[in-house]
């Protein structure tokens, strides 16, 4: 409005400029005196109309930087809570697209580029009741990370990087870094080792979906299968459901989200992907074929004072639990002369994950979740549909092949202890069941007490006590790891494992 009345001065004071000269023209007579001032008059009107000049071109001048500057806030931004919660590896760890489009909804996503990340630091006491042998599945298992019958730690547990673009109104697309030495697969390294301090993509797709538009949506990259519920009431230790099932492979996937139903299909990437998916390729794991899937439907019921059920099921046709025990004694197997009668396995022999499988074995699994205003209830149960067939120890025929079969039960209460914020208390037990019954394998059980206070919204400080007993690792779970006895497993029934750790996860 400003530069349009200024636009509208200009113009009159020039057609008055130029009208100046016509009206001398013809006043014939005028004195010398009156040409003078008309002349004089004509000066101070092209001064004038100089400096509006001017004027109006500092005004376009001062709009064009505004634009720009309106250009550059609508093009990148961040959202600490969103940032969290998309990185919070306890919640949303296979609904992430459903929670992005919710967002760009609700207008939480409203500039171009949105960046963010998210720190976990943590400090931990772990004491074994049998050398080397730690349970806790938020540290590697192995020798190379815990020694002895007590480990201790402060360090950045995790490191996430993420960035969310609009690229059109429907079209989202979504790319997660990854920094996270204590459960990096990397092999024969410890958290101080390049192997394990890399810095890898977790996460990358492009996100199809307006739910102002429609309630279908599709995803296509690399992501979360839709297998399973995976959450925790915990604020820091995953459940064993998630250990156990918890899938992320490539693929593309299919969503149907409304108020009360949440369907979801996935065509996965057959071979090893990169967690809990394995569907032979020409008995490889090559993952050069389209050749396994995944199915979830779930349905939240609104109940009395503002709670809600959420009840669902999943099947997922390729699972991680194929391998056979893998056996080859002639280049394995080796009987020391100075140790008569003893043989031990010179190489790895049994369960090895990411090998190559004969046939698929596939899962399914159920879960109800109860969210009141301050309690929070879960239960859920998943297992193969088949025995998983490394499980089963040539050398040890008494026990035979079993199902893996993991269930959950935990619950959270927000308690007014007089702070600013509810302080969350939880509990949950879980268990992973892969052997038969008296087996080194049988189970491996997790109680975790947990309480957590957020600081902000993206600002969480937890404290957790957990108790881990039995010690069954994924790798030679039934024997065959390197060095030792043959028709002997390290998996261990008599295992305990009692941890305190604090910590605290930041939003950015």
């Amino acid at each position: 409005m400003t530069t349009f009345r200024k636009s509208v001065w200009f113009l009159s004071v020039t057609a008055m400029s130029l009208a100046a000269p016509s009206v001398w023209a013809q006043e014939t007579g005028i004195s010398r005196a009156e040409f003078e001032a008309v002349i004089e008059r004509l000066t101070a009107l092209e001064e004038e109309n100089a400096a509006l000049k001017a004027l109006v071109a500092a005004d376009d001048a001062e709009d064009g930087a505004t634009l720009a500057e309106n250009n550059s806030n609508d093009l990148v931004g961040t959202s600490a809570e969103y940032n969290f919660r998309m990185l919070d590896h306890t919640v949303l760890t296979n609904t992430r697209q459903r929670y992005q489009l919710e967002a760009l909804k609700d207008n939480v996503l409203d500039k171009n580029l949105t960046l963010g990340g998210q720190i976990t630091g943590l400090v931990n006491y772990q004491n074994a009741n049998e050398n080397s042998k730690f349970g806790w599945l938020m540290r590697h298992p192995t020798s190379a990370n815990q020694i002895g019958e007590n480990s201790s730690e402060a360090v950045v547990h995790s490191v996430n990087i993420n960035m969310t673009a609009k690229l059109t109104e429907d079209l989202t697309g979504y790319v997660e870094l990854l920094y996270n030495p204590e459960q990096s697969f990397a092999a024969n390294s410890t958290i101080t080792g390049l192997p394990r301090n890399n810095v890898s993509v977790s996460r990358a797709y492009i996100l199809w979906g307006n739910l102002n538009k429609s309630p279908v949506y599709a995803s296509l990259g690399k992501m979360d299968i839709p297998f399973g519920w995976n959450d925790t009431v915990s604020p820091f230790t995953n459940s064993t459901n998630w250990h156990s099932f918890a899938g992320l492979a490539y693929g593309g996937l299919l969503g149907y989200a409304t108020d009360h139903w949440h369907l979801r299909a996935m065509a996965i990437q057959g071979g090893a992907q990169f967690r809990n998916a394995n569907a032979p390729v020409d008995g490889t794991n090559v993952p050069s074929r389209l050749n396994n899937f995944a199915f979830d439907a779930n349905y939240t019921a609104a109940l009395e004072h503002d709670a809600s059920l959420n009840i669902g099921a999943s099947y997922q046709y390729g699972s991680s639990y194929c391998q056979q025990y893998m056996d080859t004694p002639d280049t394995a197997h080796t009987t020391p002369v100075f140790i008569p009668g003893v043989t031990r396995n010179q190489s790895p022999q049994g369960v090895v994950h990411f090998n190559p499988c004969e046939d698929n074995v596939d899962t399914a699994a159920v879960y109800a979740v109860y969210q009141g205003a301050r309690t929070m209830l879960a239960a859920e149960y998943a297992e193969t549909l088949e025995v998983w067939p490394g499980t089963y120890n040539p050398y040890m025929p008494q026990f035979a092949a079993a199902k893996n079969q993991t269930f959950t039960l935990g619950g959270k209460y927000a308690a007014d202890v007089g702070l600013a914020e509810m302080l969350d208390l939880s509990a949950e037990f879980s268990r992973y069941r892969a052997g038969p019954s008296g087996s080194p394998w049988e189970k491996q059980d997790q109680l975790v007490f947990g309480a957590s206070y957020f600081l902000t919204p993206s600002v969480n400080l937890f404290s957790e006590a957990v108790l881990v007993k039995g010690w069954v690792p994924l790798n030679f779970l039934s024997g065959g790891n390197p060095g030792s006895l043959v028709g002997t497993s390290w998996s261990s029934q008599s295992s305990r494992n009692e941890i305190l750790a604090i910590g605290v996860k930041a939003g950015l």
